[in-house]
């Protein structure tokens, strides 16, 4: 209280106040009289024949207890604002995270390697079980972030002791362990800086020249932290259920390496492995490899970046003046919670609401926009929002004659130009100075008519993962302090903006989100936008050829997945949520899925069912260039067991066999329950974008307006 006195709170002050109490005190306790000061000294001695020193003790601590708690046992304390908003499995383990974050960040500072691992551990113990103490040590952290801080925080998990937790942990999935290869620039590239990456293979290098699949995987650490070695347990996983090899990147972070150089380094290395025939990583070079993408959180922005950079290359004419073939376009791309929109707003443009409530994305959407859809209800009299309102319209607004004579039609308000980023559009002011008229003359109250939704950034601005201080930190250092981006117009930093003619070209794209994630908006209007591209060009192409007959199947060009209760980062720490392994192993099917779907369009083709003009030729264009000499990585690799690949191919029969399995017993249980009129619970299976705004605003307004949502485990 003294330095909230002085006007000058700080740590090093109440460091020294409570110094001089304790010092005062244990002095006198020492020094001074047995019984007190004389004005108490008659009442000591007639409460010591009454009391005991254990009795004491035991009071004192009770006390304590109880007047720290006084606030709960009155009633008087807030809610559990995060109670609310997760599901009980996810809340225990950002319990674990934030205990361990506390704890590494007590330890930072401690010089000595070894003595700072076992600090790390021993005061996350401590903070375990301090929880309200770990709250406040990670809220104070992250008010004055730095890039220490958050290495340190995302880094932990290959720290001795926590590594070890996490293999005792993890189950078996791979027999050998990962290897680190550098793979080296292509012949056009302006950097000759080799990248760094880990190879995930269940088996020897010589098997290696048998395949021809890969998955290329970017991992996330908002761009300042975390490699590969940070998502063990999700690359482990992939490597071993699918039994292809997996190429996570290394990539260069920020501060030290801005924007683009990183973006660089993932489009270099996909040029590789194409220019190579997947030579700089083990292939045996015959066939030009087939790749899917992965990325998660900031590795998703960067994925989707370098996906939209491939298409871009392809698109340009400068390859075709070189005698060289366009760059082949990925076979999928599987993005996790990723980070698609740099420009933090506070308000959702009416373009991004048009496509989070489109008709054919609206029962995945419902839960979204009925938590969105709260924020009206704040203000008493407000009417909700019709069911059957797709579109968002400003009111219009009524004309003068003269206007309308000069005009020679009625006045009516436009529509402002469509809007990706996260600003606000425009208000007309105008039309909203004639509506205030309207309501100064009127004598009788109406209701407050809004449309304003919150972005998922501010929606969630105290998630235990992803707080607002660490993406303003994040997105700072990841520019640097030379770039100044226009952020409406720079898709290759938001991908959320790219324009329509290249995401027409995006290759089938998963998406796995929570519902509570702060990320959430850019997966769900990025996937109503490659949706809404893709029915456009389907439109075009259909019109063009008579023989195209297909009707358009969103299920082909977008599927997204929202986790209820979940919000980010939850395939990085599975050791304390279990709950991670299935989506895990989901997106293993996703991957399954996409190459086992381009085997069956090749047989198709060679089988003559499907003509060249109507398959996908991403990866058959196809050619050798200048790329390939100089190719760095050298590995020793033997000659090719035969025996090894036969049994190699009996294994990718079986795997795909059961992945189809699986498959059709999924699809079987979703009718199921459809025809039922039951809700699968544990998870939403998206169209495409629609159902965010419901469950986050109950979450926000739900204790306003008396009405609050429990998650089911």
């Amino acid at each position: 209280m003294i330095d909230h006195v002085l006007g000058r709170p700080s740590v090093q002050f109440r460091k020294i106040q409570v110094l001089a109490v304790v010092s005062f005190w244990s002095f006198y306790l020492f020094r001074g009289h047995k019984h007190g000061p004389p004005t108490l000294r008659n009442i000591s001695r007639k409460l010591g024949g009454f009391i005991t020193p254990w009795q004491t003790l035991v009071g004192t601590f009770l006390y304590l207890y109880v007047a720290r708690n006084l606030g709960k046992l009155l009633g008087l304390e807030c809610p559990e604002p995060l109670a609310n908003l997760y599901t009980r499995s996810y809340f225990r383990a950002t319990w674990v995270t934030t205990a361990m974050d506390a704890g590494f960040w007590s330890a930072m500072r401690i010089r000595k390697k070894w003595l700072r691992d076992f600090c790390s551990m021993l005061f996350t113990g401590y903070y375990l079980i301090a929880a309200e103490q770990a709250d406040e040590k990670v809220r104070k952290v992250r008010a004055m972030l730095t890039v220490e801080h958050l290495r340190v925080s995302w880094n932990k998990g290959t720290t001795p002791y926590l590594s070890a937790l996490q293999t005792l942990m993890r189950p078996r999935f791979m027999r050998y362990p990962p290897r680190q290869i550098r793979i080296p620039r292509p012949a056009n590239s302006d950097y000759t800086e080799p990248v760094n990456g880990w190879l995930y293979f269940d088996g020897p290098l010589s098997a290696l020249k048998t395949y021809k699949k890969v998955i290329l995987d970017i991992p996330g650490g908002g761009f300042v932290a975390m490699g590969p070695r940070e998502s063990d347990d999700k690359l482990f996983a992939w490597a071993g259920k699918t039994g292809l090899p997996v190429l996570s990147l290394d990539y260069r972070k920020a501060p030290e390496f801005p924007y683009p150089y990183a973006l660089n380094e993932c489009f270099d290395v996909y040029c590789t492995i194409i220019a190579s025939k997947g030579r700089c990583i083990g292939f045996s070079g015959d066939l030009v490899p087939r790749v899917v993408m992965s990325g998660d959180s900031a590795g998703g922005n960067l994925a989707t970046s370098t996906m939209l950079m491939i298409i871009e290359s392809g698109a340009t004419s400068q390859r075709h003046l070189r005698g060289e073939a366009s760059l082949p376009i990925p076979d999928g791309l599987v993005l996790i919670y990723p980070g698609l929109d740099m420009n933090i707003g506070n308000w959702m443009s009416d373009e991004q609401m048009t496509l989070i409530k489109d008709r054919k994305s609206r029962k995945t959407n419902q839960n979204i926009l009925k938590r969105k859809s709260m924020q009206y209800t704040m203000a008493a009299g407000t009417p909700h929002q019709s069911e059957d309102e797709y579109t968002i319209s400003l009111p219009k607004a009524k004309s003068s004659p003269e206007a309308d004579a000069s005009a020679g039609r009625p006045n009516s308000i436009s529509m402002p130009s469509p809007q990706y980023s996260t600003a606000a559009p425009a208000l007309l002011s105008p039309a909203l100075k004639r509506k205030s008229q309207e309501r100064e003359q009127s004598h009788h109250p109406e209701p407050l008519r809004t449309r304003l939704a919150m972005s998922s950034m501010i929606s969630y601005f105290n998630d235990r993962i992803l707080s607002p201080e660490m993406m303003r930190a994040m997105i700072i250092l990841y520019i640097g302090p030379h770039n100044r981006p226009d952020f409406s117009m720079e898709y290759l930093l938001s991908p959320i903006l790219a324009p329509d003619s290249l995401l027409e070209e995006f290759p089938k794209t998963y998406f796995l989100t929570g519902e509570r994630d702060p990320l959430v908006d850019d997966t769900v209007i990025f996937a109503g936008r490659l949706r809404r591209a893709k029915a456009a060009k389907h439109a075009r192409d259909q019109a063009k050829s008579s023989r195209l007959r297909k009707e358009f199947d969103e299920r082909d060009v977008v599927e997204v997945v929202l986790i209820p209760g979940i919000s980010h980062g939850f395939l990085q720490f599975c050791g304390c949520f279990p709950e991670g392994w299935k989506y895990i192993f989901r997106c293993a099917r996703w991957i399954d899925h996409i190459f086992a779907s381009v085997d069956d369009a090749e047989a198709a083709l060679r089988s003559g069912a499907v003509t060249p003009a109507h398959q996908r030729n991403h990866y058959r264009s196809r050619t050798e260039s200048s790329g390939e000499e100089d190719l760095g990585l050298e590995m020793s690799i033997t000659s090719r067991n035969k025996g090894k690949e036969k049994e190699r191919k009996e294994g990718e029969r079986k795997r795909k066999d059961k992945f189809l399995k699986e498959h059709l017993r999924e699809s079987g249980k979703s009718r199921k329950r459809a025809s039922m009129g039951q809700r699968k619970k544990s998870m939403v299976s998206l169209a495409s974008s629609d159902d965010l705004l419901g469950r986050r605003m109950l979450g926000l307004a739900g204790p306003l307006t008396g009405r609050v949502e429990h998650d089911d485990d």
